[in-house]
């Protein structure tokens, strides 16, 4: 039987889907959002890690319930189209979604570079950046093009590599964790501790990279349903240990003044420079495998808007037995924005845009809930706290990344209706 775009020889199975979520999540997230995160709730940083972690369960049950019922490799772009129809609304939220990865991507390579370049000499530094990010790009391109069971093993070992070195630095600097640093007296207000959890929402919203396995696994109604809630409750654990250890062993001062590389000088009272070191090369390690799991989930999701004719349907073409044009698109664009923008501002837009889709998903299983028999409250409630994280996280930004977030959302549906009028309405499914 010959091979098509929707076929693989060797499926991936429950740890290499739980690895390509877990490296989703613990990508640039976390060495991003700590300082932040420190900033805003003080020494209640591990309880808005908890708060936040807890919408990303909600939000994973809704995923989870959707991936049974609709498994395919389109993931977020089939629950919608199911729910909502193969319409302008679907359609924008769709486009809206690639866009938000290929900016998340292109955070995530500007990390990736930074941390790699800072082991070279600081007169070639800001050029290196630009190369490493760009080679590293270029690479995980490559890796993606091989094939769904090779992203599987590398995302495997890549995931328990920076693992490994994020639980050592919890183990060894749980004995330096000083408890007063953590009690109520040091923490935020009680809506700054909430505004700060949903701001680290965005550590979180790699998760849903794993609805995109769906046809690359067996069984994926099982595979997958333990796959969002074992990926999701570990990296909530290791995130609340890690904002313990982070806060409990440095001075709060000394982790806002390195807000921007946080984690790494928590690090240093337990580990010292190798600390230091360890926590880069991790953060390296992270940024790599969130770039690797995030185009694997958009190759699959952008070939499945494409066969909804809400994209050009060349872009779900196969070569070489892939739906490789999409893939080259997302790489491309990202190489642009990852060298010639500053994406401070945009990048929390990104994730505005991904806070915005969790909650059309989860309005997308309320919606459907009764075909199911599911509890239609629960992704309700889980869509209002998305809708929550979004409020807080324009609340904490400046007039210049909400208005990137209104453009980025208006250029989705345009881009939509423009396709549309040229091209027609989609099939309804």
């Amino acid at each position: 039987m010959p091979h098509s775009a929707d076929a693989v020889s060797h499926p991936i199975g429950l740890w290499g889907v739980v690895a390509i979520g877990v490296g989703g999540m613990v990508g640039g997230g976390i060495f991003a959002v700590l300082g932040l995160s420190v900033q805003i709730t003080k020494g209640a940083a591990p309880v808005a890690f908890l708060l936040a972690g807890l919408v990303a369960l909600l939000t994973a049950r809704s995923y989870a319930l959707l991936s049974k019922s609709y498994p395919s490799r389109g993931g977020t772009v089939t629950f919608v189209n199911r729910a909502f129809g193969t319409g302008l609304f679907s359609g924008g939220i769709n486009v809206l979604l690639w866009m938000s990865y290929i900016v998340m991507l292109a955070l995530y390579s500007q990390a990736f570079g930074s941390y790699a370049s800072s082991f070279l000499p600081p007169e070639i530094r800001s050029l290196g950046k630009h190369l490493l990010l760009t080679a590293a790009i270029v690479l995980i391109t490559v890796l993606n093009i091989a094939g769904a069971s090779t992203i599987a093993r590398t995302e495997r070992y890549v995931v328990a590599i920076k693992i490994a070195i994020l639980v050592l630095f919890v183990v060894v600097g749980l004995a330096g964790v000083s408890a007063e640093r953590l009690e109520p007296s040091q923490w935020s207000s009680p809506i700054s501790i909430v505004a700060g959890g949903m701001i680290i929402f965005l550590a979180y919203e790699g998760f849903e990279l794993i609805a995109n396995t769906a046809e690359d696994v067996d069984d994926p109604g099982r595979t997958l349903t333990r796959a969002y809630y074992i990926s999701v409750l570990f990296v909530i654990v290791l995130y609340v240990l890690v904002a313990v250890v982070s806060v409990g062993a440095v001075p709060l001062a000394s982790l806002i003044d390195a807000r921007d590389y946080a984690l790494a000088e928590a690090a240093r009272p337990a580990l010292g420079a190798v600390g230091f070191t360890m926590i880069g090369i991790a953060a390296m390690l992270s940024t790599a495998s969130a770039i690797n799991a995030t185009l694997y989930g958009s190759t699959r999701m952008i070939y499945v808007i494409a066969k909804s004719r809400e994209l050009p349907a060349q872009l779900q073409r196969p070569i070489w037995n892939h739906p490789i044009e999409g893939l080259l698109i997302t790489s491309g664009s990202t190489i642009v924005l990852a060298n010639a923008l500053d994406l401070n501002s945009i990048s929390t837009m990104g994730s505005a845009g991904f806070l915005i889709i969790f909650a059309v998903v989860n309005a997308a299983e309320a919606r459907t809930a009764r075909q199911r028999g599911s509890t239609p409250w629960i992704s309700i409630l889980a869509a209002t706290a998305c809708a929550g994280a979004l409020a807080a996280l324009l609340a904490e930004s400046t007039v210049g990344p909400a208005t990137v977030l209104a453009v980025m959302v208006a250029l989705s549906f345009g881009i939509e209706a423009a396709f549309r009028h040229f091209r027609g309405p989609a099939p309804q499914l």
